[in-house]
C-alpha cells in the first residue's frame, strides 16, 4: 500500500487544561516537539514502546529474553541519569501462549500419549489458543520478570493495565493521571500495557477520528495517547523495521527516511503488519504523527537488530541518527543524504569534462580569492570576534582560523598549481597490455567517488580540498567546524560560482546542517572516502566512528629529529627552530628531538638547548637523557606525545640504529629527520625509517603539498595502503580496468583452443606536459 498520511494544519489540539496535573520539573517548557535530533539529549520524560515482534521470538511462543534484558538496561541508565522513564509494553500474549501450549501438553493422560505412538504425539496438534486468554495467562509473568530484571538495578516497576474506556471517561483519566504522576515522582517506571484480556476488537476505521480522538486498539495507538497526555518530551518506538522507507522495505531502491515532516509528499510504504501484534508501519506512523502534533517529539527504530537493539535507546536519546525522526520544522536546504547523492552525481559529471574544464574552474576559483578578498576577509572578521569572545579557542587554533591577504595569495597560487598539474589526472593510461590477438587491456586513473572531508579551524582547508576534489573529478562533502562558519560560507559560495562556469555546481556541497560527525561518518553508501584535517583526536574519533569507509589521515604527528655526531653546528639549530617553532601546532613540527650520547656536553648540545631556551620551548626529558643529569627537567611521561606546543621531549640515543628503533616504537609514521653531514649514516636512515616522510638535513615542516609542489593537500596520510604522506591530485585517484576485445571467449584459450595469451606489454601513450 502506497500512502502518506498527514495532519491538516488546521486541526487543532485537544486541550487538557480542565485536568488538574501534579506537575515536575522538565528541562524545558512542553507544548513544541523538538526540531533536530541534538535537541534529544534534553529529552526528561520518555516513553519507550516496545512492539511485538521486539519483545517475542522468533516462534512467537515466549519472549526475546535477551533484548528485553538489554531494553531494561538501557532504560535503568537513562531513569538513573534523572530522566522519567516509562514503558508501553507487548508480550503478554505470547508469553501466555507459551504458558498455556505448555499446560496443555502436561494436561494430556500418560495413557493417551502412548496409545498414540511416539510420531503422532510429536505430531499431536495445540488447539488454536484465543488471544484474550493468552494475555490472561501471561500479563502476570510478564510482569514479574520486568520487576526481576529491574530489581538488577535497584529500579522498582509497576504495572498499569489500561483499555480505552480509561481515555474517554473523564473520571478514569483523571485516576490513570494522576498514578501515574504520583509513580514517576517516587522513581518508579511504569509498566503499561493494554488490558488484552478484556479489551473488546476494535471497530473499523476509529483509530483517527480527525486530530482529537485517537482510539487505543493497539500499544501504538495507546503509547502515542499516553504520550500527550503525560506532556512527554520523547516517544520512541520499537518493532522489527528500520524505520519508514520511500519505497518498499528490502526492494533495490529503498532508502530509509531519515526525518519525517507532516505535509511531506513523499510516498511511504505500510507493508504488511508485523509476525505478531496488532498495529502495521501505518498504525504507528498515525500514531507518530498525532503524538508529534500534541507537543511530542518521535523516533520509530529497529529493536530487533542484534548489533545495534544493546544501545538503540540511549543512541537515540544522544542525538544518534537511528530509524526515522519525526519533526515538525522543515530546513531550508537538502539533507545531507540529498546533498550525498547531489555531489555523487556532479562528481560524476565533473569527471566527464575535459581536463582544460576542470582546470578552467579552478583558475576561476584561484581569480576569485583575490578578487572577492575584502568579502573573505570580512567574513572571517565575524568568526574571529565571535570566537574570542566566547573564549573557545586557544591561541593556535585562532591563528589557524585567521585569513590574510597573504594567506590569500598563497592560495591562489597553490590553485594555480593544481590547474597546472591536472591537465593529465583523471583518464590516464598508466599500464597497456596486449592479452591475445585483437585483445587489448588498459589500466586508467579514475576518482574515487565522494569525498568527506571534515576539516577544525582551517578555512583556507576549503578551497584547497576543493581544487584537488575538482582536478580529480570527485564529487565532495566538506564539514567545516563551527567557528568558521561565516568564512567557509562565503569560501563555498565562491567555489560553486567556480563550479557554475561548465554547469557542475552540484559536485562540492558545504553540511550546514546540524548533523554529528559520528553521524556523517555512518553513511557508506554515500561516501567513498573520508578525510579528516585537525586534532589527533578528531582523527582518532572519526576512525571509530566509520562505519564500513575508509579514513585516510593520521591519527598523531610524532616527528622526531635525530641530531648524529656528524652534524653541521650551523644546521643543527636553525633545523630544529625551524622544525619546533615555526608552527607548533601543525602536525608535522618537531615533538621529539633525538641527540647522539657523543654529542652530551660539548659546544653543540650547549646551543641547542640555548636556542630552545630563548625560544621559550618547554623541555621535557627522555628516560635515558634524564640518567645522564643531575639536575633534569620534568622527565616525559610518555615518549608518545604530540605536545602542539611549544614543549618538546629530548632522547639519548648511542646510534643511528638506535634512533630507527626509537622512531619506530614511538612515533606514528609521520615525518622524521637526520641532521648529519655523513651521507653513508643519512641514506640508512632514509632507507630505514619506515615513515611517510623521512628528510635528510631539511626542517620536519617541508611536509606539506603546496611545499612539495603539489599546489595543496587534502591531508597528510600514515597509513600504509593507497597514498601516503601529502595527499595531492594522485592520492585522490584509483583506476579501473578496460578491456576491448573483438568476439573474444575465455573457452577459446583453454587446452584444445585456437587461441593463446599473449600478455605482452604496449607502449603508453604521450603524457600532456603542458
Amino acid at each position: 500500500m502506497w500512502a502518506v498520511w498527514a495532519l491538516s494544519q488546521n486541526e487543532s489540539i485537544r486541550c487538557w487544561s480542565n485536568i488538574p496535573f501534579i506537575t515536575m520539573p522538565l528541562s524545558r517548557a512542553h507544548g513544541k516537539s523538538f526540531a533536530h535530533r541534538s535537541e534529544l539529549k534534553h529529552a526528561k520524560r520518555i516513553v519507550v514502546k516496545l512492539g511485538s515482534a521486539v519483545v517475542t521470538r522468533g516462534d512467537e511462543c515466549g519472549l526475546a529474553l535477551g533484548r528485553l534484558a538489554s531494553i531494561v538496561e538501557q532504560v535503568s541508565m537513562l531513569q538513573n541519569q534523572g530522566r522519567e522513564m516509562m514503558i508501553v509494553t507487548s508480550g503478554a500474549v505470547a508469553f501466555g501462549k507459551q504458558r498455556l501450549r505448555h499446560e496443555i501438553l502436561l494436561s494430556q493422560s500418560v495413557r493417551q500419549a502412548l496409545h498414540s505412538g511416539q510420531n503422532q504425539l510429536k505430531d499431536m496438534a495445540i488447539p488454536v489458543l484465543e488471544a484474550r486468554a493468552c494475555a490472561a495467562a501471561g500479563q502476570s509473568g510478564l510482569m514479574a520478570l520486568y520487576e526481576a530484571m529491574f530489581t538488577q538495578y535497584s529500579i522498582c516497576a509497576a504495572q498499569i493495565l489500561v483499555t480505552n474506556l480509561d481515555f474517554h471517561d473523564e473520571q478514569k483519566r483523571r485516576n490513570l493521571n494522576g498514578t501515574l504522576h504520583e509513580l514517576l515522582r517516587m522513581n518508579i517506571v511504569p509498566i503499561i500495557n493494554t488490558n488484552d484480556a478484556v479489551v473488546p476488537p476494535p471497530e473499523p476505521n476509529s483509530d483517527l477520528q480527525g486530530v482529537n480522538v485517537i482510539s487505543v486498539k493497539d500499544n501504538d495507538s495507546l503509547a502515542a495517547r499516553l504520550a500527550v497526555e503525560m506532556k512527554t518530551d520523547l516517544l520512541i518506538v520499537l518493532s522489527d523495521v528500520e524505520g519508514l522507507f520511500d519505497s518498499p522495505p528490502g526492494s533495490d531502491d529503498a532508502k530509509l527516511i531519515d526525518i519525517f515532516y507532516p505535509g511531506d509528499q513523499q510516498s511511504v510504504t505500510f507493508g504488511t503488519k508485523s509476525r505478531v501484534g496488532m498495529g502495521g508501519m501505518e498504525a504507528k506512523v498515525k500514531a507518530a504523527l498525532w503524538a508529534l502534533q500534541g507537543g511530542t517529539s518521535v523516533v520509530i527504530a529497529n529493536g530487533t537488530h542484534p548489533k545495534i537493539s544493546g544501545h538503540v535507546i540511549t543512541d537515540i536519546v544522544e542525538g544518534k541518527k537511528v530509524g526515522t525522526f519525526f519533526s515538525e520544522v522543515k530546513p531550508a536546504g537538502p539533507t545531507v543524504e540529498q546533498q550525498g547523492e547531489m555531489a555523487r552525481a556532479g562528481g560524476r559529471t565533473l569527471a566527464a569534462l575535459q581536463p582544460e574544464q576542470r582546470a578552467e574552474i579552478i583558475y576561476r576559483l584561484a581569480d576569485l580569492l583575490t578578487d572577492q578578498r575584502e568579502e573573505i576577509l570580512l567574513a572571517n572578521k565575524k568568526d574571529l570576534e565571535e570566537a574570542e569572545n566566547k573564549g573557545r579557542l586557544a591561541v593556535p587554533l585562532l591563528k589557524r582560523l585567521s585569513l590574510s591577504t597573504s594567506k590569500l595569495n598563497s592560495l591562489a597560487i597553490g590553485l594555480r598549481q593544481i590547474a597546472a598539474s591536472s591537465q593529465d589526472s583523471v583518464g590516464r593510461v598508466i599500464r597497456r597490455t596486449r592479452i591475445a590477438k585483437d585483445l587489448d587491456l588498459e589500466q586508467v586513473t579514475v576518482p574515487i567517488g565522494v569525498l568527506l572531508v571534515i576539516f577544525e579551524s582551517r578555512p583556507d582547508c576549503l578551497p584547497q580540498v576543493s581544487a584537488l576534489a575538482v582536478a580529480s573529478g570527485n564529487g565532495l562533502l566538506l564539514k567545516g567546524g563551527k567557528e568558521a562558519a561565516h568564512s567557509n560560507q562565503i569560501l563555498h559560495h565562491l567555489t560553486q560560482e567556480a563550479l557554475s562556469v561548465h554547469g557542475v555546481k552540484d559536485a562540492v556541497q558545504l553540511v550546514n546542517t546540524r548533523e554529528e560527525v559520528e553521524d556523517l561518518c555512518r553513511l557508506d553508501k554515500l561516501i567513498d572516502l573520508i578525510i579528516p584535517r585537525g586534532s589527533s583526536q578528531l582523527v582518532r574519533n572519526i576512525q571509530k566512528s566509520a562505519k564500513g569507509i575508509p579514513v585516510m589521515g593520521h591519527s598523531e604527528g610524532i616527528c622526531h629529529v635525530y641530531v648524529d655526531t656528524d652534524a653541521s653546528v650551523e644546521k643543527v639549530t636553525r633545523i630544529i627552530r625551524d622544525s619546533k617553532c615555526e608552527y607548533p601546532a601543525a602536525c608535522n613540527a618537531l615533538e621529539t628531538l633525538l641527540i647522539h650520547r657523543d654529542l652530551l656536553r660539548t659546544p653543540l648540545f650547549d646551543q641547542i638547548i640555548d636556542m630552545l631556551r630563548v625560544e621559550q620551548v618547554k623541555i621535557h626529558a627522555g628516560p635515558k637523557f634524564a640518567s645522564y643529569l643531575t639536575f633534569s627537567p620534568s622527565e616525559v611521561k610518555s615518549l608518545r606525545t604530540e605536545y602542539g606546543d611549544l614543549e618538546c621531549c629530548i632522547e639519548v640515543v648511542d646510534s643511528v640504529q638506535e634512533a630507527v628503533d626509537h622512531i619506530h616504537k614511538y612515533g606514528s609514521s609521520h615525518t622524521d629527520v637526520i641532521i648529519t653531514e655523513n651521507e653513508k649514516t643519512a641514506e640508512f636512515f632514509l632507507q630505514h625509517v619506515d615513515s611517510a616522510c623521512v628528510f635528510w638535513n631539511a626542517s620536519t615542516r617541508f611536509s606539506d603539498g603546496y611545499r612539495f609542489g603539489l599546489g595543496a593537500e587534502v591531508g597528510i596520510s600514515t597509513s600504509r595502503i593507497h597514498a601516503r604522506g601529502p595527499v595531492g591530485i594522485e592520492g585522490l585517484l584509483t583506476t579501473k580496468w578496460l578491456l576491448r576485445g573483438n568476439n573474444h571467449v575465455v573457452s577459446d584459450f583453454s587446452e584444445h583452443g585456437s587461441m593463446k595469451y599473449l600478455h605482452e606489454s604496449l607502449p603508453l601513450p604521450q603524457r600532456n606536459t603542458n
